[in-house]
């Protein structure tokens, strides 16, 4: 069965798929060189050691995502879940680095001595990378949610017709020509 959905249907939600991967793999590129650069400089806090982690991480892992698009739907699967797991470790490193760099004195606060300048970009760019994830989890449903109607085109709503089914198969309605006036019994 031939598809009636525009090309355009199918081929924008990978567009918006390919574009945010775009952005999150950035992003976390983003917080991967101002983290090095905390720990290259100064000291090696808890927050900086996991922030650091999750940035290599997923600089990795979001580079088979480019591709997730074109790929099949079970391997879209594969890839969702694994947007579902980024997504929490890039929220509690969000959480961690506001809580370190949003204290009284963001100067003294882990990692120390440097600008609250740096800090707070690290932190936008977290929330960034956490965002794009996150939006990630929604095209990737899309996609996955548009595969499985080209896959059972009974999930697809039916155009109505505007002739009955009666008609259609050739039977002839049938109409009642009741000329009688109708009977009342008493009682």
């Amino acid at each position: 069965m031939t598809s009636t959905k525009p090309s355009f249907t199918t081929s924008l939600p990978k567009f918006f798929l390919i574009a945010n991967r775009v952005l999150q793999w950035a992003s976390s590129v983003i917080v991967l060189g101002i983290t090095s650069y905390f720990i290259n400089k100064g000291v090696r806090g808890l927050t900086t050691t996991y922030v650091e982690i999750i940035a290599a991480i997923s600089v990795a892992a979001f580079l088979p995502a480019f591709v997730s698009p074109f790929l099949p739907a079970s391997v879209n699967g594969i890839v969702l879940g694994i947007d579902v797991i980024f997504s929490y470790l890039w929220l509690a490193a969000f959480i961690f680095s506001a809580l370190d760099y949003n204290r009284n004195d963001c100067l003294a606060n882990a990692p120390p001595g440097f600008s609250c300048s740096k800090k707070w970009a690290n932190e936008a760019f977290i929330f960034l990378t956490f965002i794009f994830t996150f939006f990630s989890i929604l095209f990737e449903t899309w996609t996955l949610w548009l595969s499985q109607l080209d896959k059972h085109p009974l999930l697809q709503s039916h155009e109505k017709t505007s002739q009955p089914d009666i008609e259609r198969n050739g039977a002839q309605p049938t109409t009642q020509n009741n000329t009688e006036e109708p009977t009342t019994t008493t009682a």
